[in-house]
C-alpha cells in the first residue's frame, strides 16, 4: 500500500502552471497519531442563537460582555444570544472599529467617534469640528487617536470629546494616505497605503507622539480593516510601491511574507477596490494560531503554529457554499462567555462556533481535498483500491451520508464521481474504501468531496497500486 499526502493537493490552470489545491472547510492539524503525522478535521460549524437590528459590523469583548454594532445600533449580546440595543452610531455600510479605555468603549462608525459609558448608560459623540472624519481609531496612553487619511489626531488627555488642532500629527515618510491605525506593545502603527510608520508617546505640549526612526516598514495596507494584531505583530494585506498584493507579517522594520504563490494568485482575482473591503482577524484557539482573510467569496486561513510544525506554509479555505464558493458567514470573532461568538455578514443573526457539527446555521456546506500527483515515472499504473483512514461515526442521528472521489489526468477536468457510504452515527469502525479505481497512463490527481452531513476527520489516504511497464 502507498500512502498519499492529503494536507494539500495540486491542480492546473488554463496556462502551463501547477497550482496548489488547499483543503476546503477542513482544518489541517499537525499531530502524530500513529497513523500519520497530521490529519484533517472538519472546520467549525456555525449555530444561530440571536437576531439583531442589522447586519453585524464589528464586535469586542469588554469587561466580560460582548458588544457589537449591528446596522446602525450599538448592542450587547448576552450569553444566550439576547440582543440589547444601547444607542445609534450611524451606518455607512462599512465595518467599524471598537476599542476601550478604563471607563469608555470607543466606536469609530460612519466617519464619527462615539463613546459608550456603562456607568451612566449613555452614548456620546465627539462633535468637535477639529476632529474631522474618523477613518480609524485606537486608544493609547490616555489618548484616543484617530485618522482622517491625512492626519493623526488625538483627543485631549482626560477629555475624549475635545480636540486641539495644534496637536495634529502626520505620517510623512511617504506621501501615501493613512489607511489604518493599530497598537502593539503600546506603540501606534500608522498603516499607510505603501508604508507603515511606528509612533511612541514622548509627551510634550503639541502632538505627543514621535516617529520611531528606523522602525518604518516599506510596505502598506490596502484597506482599513485589512490588518490586525497577530502573534504580537502586525499582519496585513497589502504591498509596497509598484508591487502586487500579498499577505505579510511586519515588525521592527522587517516583513515576512506568509502568502504563498497560490495565495498571491488568488488575490489577483480581485480588483484593488474589492481588496480594500477585506477584513483580517486572528484567532488563537486549541494550539492553532489562525489568521482569517475574509475575501468577498471565500475566507483564506493561515495557521502559524501548523506551519512551524510542518515546515511549510499551512493554508486552508472556508466557504458557506454547498457548490463552488460563496461568502464565509462568520465575521468579527469575539471570545466571550467561553465560546467564539460570530456575526453573520449575510443576515441580522448572531451565533457561535462549535466543533460538534460542521453545517452553517443549519445549512449544509461542502468539504473537499485533493492529493498531490500520483506518478509512476511515466510507466502508468492500475489503481486497485483507495482507502481513507479516519474517524467515522459522528454523523447526526438518522443521517446516512455519502462521500465521493473523482480523478483528473490533466488537473482541470475530472472523472465521474464514485460514491460510498460514510457511516451512520456510531459506526466508528466504518472503512472508507473505493475498489477498482481504473488505471492511469501517465499521472493522476485524486479528489475527495462530501458535505457537512459526513462529519469525519481524515488521517491518511492509502492506495493499492500495481505498476505497468509500457
Amino acid at each position: 500500500m502507498t500512502q498519499i499526502p492529503i494536507l494539500s493537493g495540486i491542480y492546473t490552470d488554463g496556462g502551463p502552471d501547477f497550482r496548489t489545491s488547499y483543503v476546503v472547510n477542513l482544518i489541517p492539524v499537525p499531530k502524530a497519531n500513529g497513523i500519520s503525522e497530521g490529519f484533517l478535521r472538519p472546520a467549525d460549524g456555525l449555530i444561530t442563537n440571536g437576531t439583531g437590528p442589522g447586519t453585524d459590523r464589528g464586535g469586542i469583548n469588554w469587561r466580560g460582555v460582548c458588544y457589537r454594532v449591528m446596522g446602525s445600533k450599538l448592542v450587547t449580546v448576552g450569553p444566550t444570544g439576547t440582543i440589547t440595543i444601547l444607542g445609534d452610531v450611524g451606518n455607512d455600510g462599512e465595518l467599524v472599529t471598537l476599542d476601550y479605555d478604563f471607563d469608555l468603549l470607543g466606536i469609530a462608525s460612519n466617519n464619527n467617534l462615539f463613546f459608550w459609558n456603562p456607568a451612566t448608560s449613555t452614548l456620546s459623540q465627539n462633535t468637535d469640528p477639529d476632529l474631522g472624519p474618523v477613518l480609524d481609531m485606537v486608544w493609547v496612553d490616555g489618548y484616543w487617536m484617530t485618522t482622517d487619511g491625512e492626519f493623526l489626531v488625538v483627543t485631549d488627555l482626560g477629555n475624549p470629546l475635545a480636540v486641539n488642532p495644534l496637536k495634529y500629527g502626520s505620517s510623512e515618510a511617504d506621501p501615501d494616505p493613512v489607511v489604518a491605525l493599530l497598537k502593539v506593545r503600546n506603540e501606534v502603527y500608522a498603516l499607510n497605503r505603501h508604508t507603515i510608520e511606528v509612533f511612541d508617546n514622548v509627551g510634550g505640549d503639541l502632538f505627543p507622539f514621535q516617529r520611531i526612526e528606523g522602525a518604518q516598514i516599506e510596505k502598506g495596507v490596502i484597506g482599513t480593516h485589512g490588518c490586525c494584531v497577530y502573534l504580537d505583530n502586525i499582519a496585513f494585506l497589502g504591498s509596497g510601491f509598484n508591487e502586487a498584493p500579498g499577505i505579510y507579517i511586519g515588525a521592527n522594520s522587517q516583513t515576512q511574507k506568509i502568502s504563498t504563490q497560490e495565495i498571491d494568485m488568488l488575490l489577483l482575482d480581485y480588483a484593488e477596490a474589492q481588496l480594500a473591503s477585506v477584513k483580517l482577524e486572528s484567532r488563537n484557539d486549541k494550539s492553532h494560531e489562525h489568521l482569517y482573510v475574509h475575501l468577498p467569496d471565500k475566507t483564506l486561513v493561515y495557521d502559524a503554529a501548523a506551519s512551524q510544525d510542518l515546515g511549510q506554509p499551512v493554508w486552508f479555505i472556508l466557504t458557506s457554499s454547498l457548490v463552488g464558493f460563496s461568502q464565509y458567514r462568520a465575521r468579527n470573532l469575539v471570545w466571550c462567555y467561553d465560546k467564539w461568538l460570530v456575526g453573520d455578514p449575510a443576515s441580522n443573526n448572531v451565533g457561535y462556533m462549535t466543533q460538534d457539527i460542521s453545517s452553517h446555521y443549519g445549512v449544509k456546506v461542502r468539504w473537499e481535498f485533493a492529493t498531490t500527483i500520483l506518478y509512476n515515472e511515466g510507466r502508468g499504473a492500475i489503481i486497485t483500491n483507495l482507502e481513507l483512514v479516519g474517524l467515522t461515526g459522528s454523523a447526526a442521528f438518522g443521517l446516512d451520508p455519502t462521500i465521493n472521489t473523482s480523478y483528473s489526468t490533466d488537473g482541470q477536468t475530472w472523472s465521474q464521481q464514485k460514491f460510498i457510504k460514510a457511516g451512520k452515527q456510531g459506526q466508528r469502525a466504518k472503512r472508507l474504501v473505493w475498489f477498482q479505481q481504473g488505471w492511469m497512463r501517465n499521472w493522476r490527481i485524486q479528489r475527495f468531496q462530501g458535505n457537512s452531513d459526513a462529519h469525519i476527520a481524515f488521517a491518511r489516504l492509502e492506495a493499492q497500486i500495481e505498476g505497468l511497464a509500457f
